[in-house]
């Protein structure tokens, strides 16, 4: 008897411990409300990045008689491209696949996703949404390239098809499970993904394009309004928590560190910025500390998940730095009209972070370690290999669509009408009196 009550008591304690696994697993297959309300929040901080924060960044620095075309750019894009995220895109970026290059139409307006499909903890449909606004702000960023000078036709136009031969294809690449995914490349919020694709196509495009009238003649008007453009930035700023901190797509130690991270990056990217001009021109200017911090924020943004203060101290430095001499590389030195310094802020920034990401990742720098049997040259390749990559195929890909769209209309807006101002003559009407 004293036998059968030990190996019932034996049984029992199995029996426990199989239900406690039971229910552990069952409980991790659950949504999580903590994480769901976080993302809900960072999908709309993202949004708010992009509508209104990077419209209005982009609508102060340029003259006031094309502050409408600006608006309007950023406002159809947002619309045009979420539609597309829905019926094709997140498919193509997120559906299973099966080369490695591209996610298959499994997906087509959001086709096999029902209120129990989850993406981790989070119900599938949110990570759709989540998703969705990095899509939309990625061909935004593209607009400070080619603004005071482009037909909106032929924005709309570019956007839609580079959002599904450059955009997707990369995101898939890198966070969808693609060759580069299965490499061990390390993007934590988009550093190749938005942008180095966006400060290549906005290099490309500006190129293509030509410069303003006004450019050729070296007499650009100074920004409109800095305090439009200040208002924007710090839109962009408060934004940026929900971009870099949502892409943990938890409520966890890992989203708190990025957010972190993020403010240390943005602030270090200002100051170092305002001192450069200060020592240069004696004066540092606000136009100045706001675009430093946005380069300090696109530079922390592939490594937000992966560094610690250490990281977020040297890669804000850096990236202001850095981007405040490329922007003098590509407007001074090699005369491209990128006119608000797309892919010298966010191109240099994204490459940048991206690659350092390997370094300042180790444990001794304060970040999460490397990945089990990897050493520094490891993550390196991978990481160079991963920016090479991206470089090429968007700016080929950048420029045949160019090209292609070119048979059909011209690019750009006529000398007259780019004289007038874009407010009036593409859109008919009048958005800021001086």
């Amino acid at each position: 008897m004293v036998l059968y009550i030990k190996i019932i008591g034996i049984l029992l304690k199995k029996l426990y411990f199989f239900l406690l696994l039971a229910i552990s697993t069952v409980a991790k297959a659950e949504t999580n409300s903590g994480d769901t309300a976080w993302i809900l929040s960072s999908s709309a901080l993202v949004l708010f990045m992009t509508l209104p924060g990077l419209a209005l960044f982009y609508a102060g620095l340029v003259q006031s008689k094309n502050v409408l075309s600006v608006l309007a750019q950023n406002f159809g894009i947002a619309c045009l491209v979420s539609v597309l995220w829905v019926v094709i895109g997140y498919s193509l970026a997120f559906s299973q696949g099966t080369s490695g290059l591209i996610g298959d139409f499994s997906k087509m307006f959001l086709n096999n996703i029902d209120s129990s499909s989850l993406v981790g903890t989070i119900p599938e449909i949110l990570f759709v949404v989540f998703q969705m606004t990095f899509c939309v702000i990625t061909p935004a960023l593209i607009v400070g390239a080619y603004v005071e000078r482009i037909k909106f036709s032929v924005v709309l136009l570019f956007s839609s098809i580079w959002l599904l031969i450059v955009y997707c294809p990369v995101a898939y690449w890198v966070w969808g499970g693609g060759f580069l995914a299965q490499m061990g490349v390390k993007d934590f919020a988009g550093g190749i993904v938005v942008h180095t694709t966006a400060g290549v196509a906005a290099l490309v495009i500006a190129i293509v394009l030509g410069p303003r009238d006004t450019f050729k003649k070296n007499s650009v008007s100074p920004p409109h309004s800095p305090v439009i453009t200040m208002i924007g930035a710090c839109m962009l700023w408060v934004g940026w928590f929900g971009f870099n901190g949502g892409s943990a797509l938890a409520a966890d130690s890992t989203a708190s560190m990025a957010v972190l991270v993020t403010h240390i990056a943005a602030s270090l990217g200002a100051l170092s910025w305002m001192i450069i001009e200060w020592i240069r021109f004696g004066k540092p200017s606000l136009v100045g500390m706001v675009t430093g911090m946005v380069a300090g924020l696109a530079t922390i943004t592939p490594a937000s998940g992966f560094v610690g203060i250490e990281g977020a101290l040297i890669l804000g430095t850096l990236g202001g730095v850095l981007c405040y001499f490329a922007v003098d590389l590509i407007r001074l030195r090699l005369k491209i009209d990128d006119s608000l310094d797309v892919f010298a802020v966010h191109g240099v920034g994204g490459m940048l972070g991206t690659i350092l990401c390997a370094w300042l990742m180790s444990s001794e720098k304060g970040g999460v370690g490397f990945d089990e049997g990897l050493v520094l040259f490891d993550h390196l390749k991978v990481q160079a290999y991963a920016v090479l990559v991206a470089v090429i195929w968007t700016a080929i890909a950048s420029y045949v669509i160019l090209r292609v769209i070119s048979l059909f209309t011209s690019l750009r807006v006529d000398s007259e009408d780019e004289s007038n101002g874009l407010d009036n003559s593409l859109h008919g009407e009048t958005g800021y009196n001086k």
